[in-house]
Formats: C-alpha cells, structure tokens, sequence
C-alpha cells in the first residue's frame, strides 16, 4: 500500500477534476457551477476564484510525482490523510451534483476537512528535511487544501441556513456575511495555533475572503461589506504573522 501511494495521489488528481465535470460529461445531475451559483449572496467569492481547485489539484498531483522520484521516509504519514482528502472530495463532488442537497453537501465538507487538516498537522512536525522538494509539496499541497476547505465551509453555512429556511439570497446581508467571516476567523486561529505553521493555509484562505470582497464590489454594490471583507482579510493574515509561528502543542 505504501509504494501504492504516489501513483492514487496521481489517480486522484485526475479523477477529481473528473469529478467535478461529472454532470457535463454524462448529462446526469446538475453541474456544480449550477448548483452552487449564487454570487448575489453577500458570503460568496466570484466564481472565478474556485480555479483554486485546479492548483490543489496539480500541487496533490506533484506531491504523488515527488514520491516516486524523490522519496522520504515521512511519506506515507502526509499521503495517507491527502489520499483520503481526495477521495472524499471526489463523493462531495459527485454528491453537489447527483443529490443536490445543501446540507447532505455541507456536512461533507468536514470530513474533507480533518483530513487535510491532519496531513498538514503531521507535515508540521517534520522539519523540511531531504529531499526538500517533496516537503515542499505536501507543505503546498496540504496548505492549500486545508485553508480552501475552511473557506468552503464558511461560505457554504449561511447557504445552509437559508436551505433550512425561506430566506433568499440577499436577506440578512450583514448578519450572514459576518456568519461567514466568524467561520473563517476561527478556524484561522485555531490552525495557527494548533495544527500547522503552513503560509499556504492563508493564501488559500485569503484568496476566498478577496473574492467575496470582489463580488460585492463588482456584483452586488454592497461596497461595505466588501471593504469589511478586505479588512477581515487583512485581520486574517495579521494572525499568520502574530500567531503562525507560535503553534502551541498540548503538554509543551
């Protein structure tokens, strides 16, 4: 299984992007740009910015290439979780356009995210050590997927409430907004201080943040709560600065 684990990261990789063409290719379902468009809610990035997807994709893939040509002895420990990240993102895919229900899609979002919250937890406690090319990509890889996975679930809350309610996408702008930024703010401080040291959380993070800023700037004229998103994600990469590097372990 072990010597297995570069080439499923390289499968997942490509079955994942797949995965997300599933509803286009066969004709079955609705698309996940389809179910998932809804960029008058004030939470939501422009769709542009999911093309984050296509760079974890390529960093998980790298990282599967990295194993088979510059192996680690710690390679199997940050795999393992990553694969199991892929694979339940793959059901998640194929949920949001099979089956179509917000809730069933949200609570999907949090095995996704122990995962990869787990890869780059056990990434951070081993030194970038040789060869430095494959902790770099599972640092990328991990990263990545671990902050965009934070930044899906605080968009994708208040989408829920609002599948539980009668409320449209633009009722209760501020309070779901702040929902959203609440979300994101915590998950950030928990990571920092108790899972990883990893910069790429909050790039992933922050390119989700500067997207619903821009939405609201460009789509919804909400101006304020699209400089609110800006100084969130200013507040955001400040406790990268202040707290990344202090990650706090229990018993030290």
């Amino acid at each position: 299984m072990t010597r297995a684990l570069p080439w499923l990261l390289i499968l997942l990789a490509v079955l994942q992007p797949l995965s997300a063409a599933f509803a286009a290719l066969t004709g079955l379902g609705t698309t996940i740009g389809e179910a998932s468009r809804n960029i008058d809610a004030p939470e939501q990035p422009l769709p542009a910015f999911f093309s984050i997807w296509g760079v974890i994709f390529l960093a998980s893939g790298a990282f599967g290439v990295a194993g088979l040509l510059r192996p680690a002895a710690w390679y199997a420990q940050v795999a393992r979780p990553l694969l199991i990240a892929g694979a339940l993102n793959i059901v998640w895919m194929v949920s949001a356009q099979l089956i179509a229900l917000q809730p069933l899609d949200y609570l999907l979002l949090f095995p996704i995210l122990i995962a990869s919250w787990r890869a780059a937890a056990l990434l951070d406690d081993i030194p970038p050590s040789e060869p430095k090319v494959t902790w770099r990509l599972a640092d990328l890889a991990s990263g990545l997927l671990s902050g965009w996975i934070v930044a899906a679930v605080a968009v994708s809350t208040p989408l829920t409430l609002r599948s539980l309610t009668t409320l449209g996408p633009t009722d209760f702008p501020w309070p779901m907004f702040w929902t959203t930024i609440a979300c994101a703010g915590l998950a950030a401080l928990v990571f920092a201080v108790r899972i990883s040291r990893t910069p790429w959380f909050f790039v992933a993070l922050s390119w989700g943040l500067v997207g619903i800023a821009l939405n609201n700037w460009l789509r919804t004229g909400l101006h304020w709560i699209a400089i609110m998103a800006v100084v969130a994600t200013a507040t955001i990469l400040l406790l990268r600065v202040t707290r990344g590097a202090k990650r706090s372990k229990p018993g030290a």
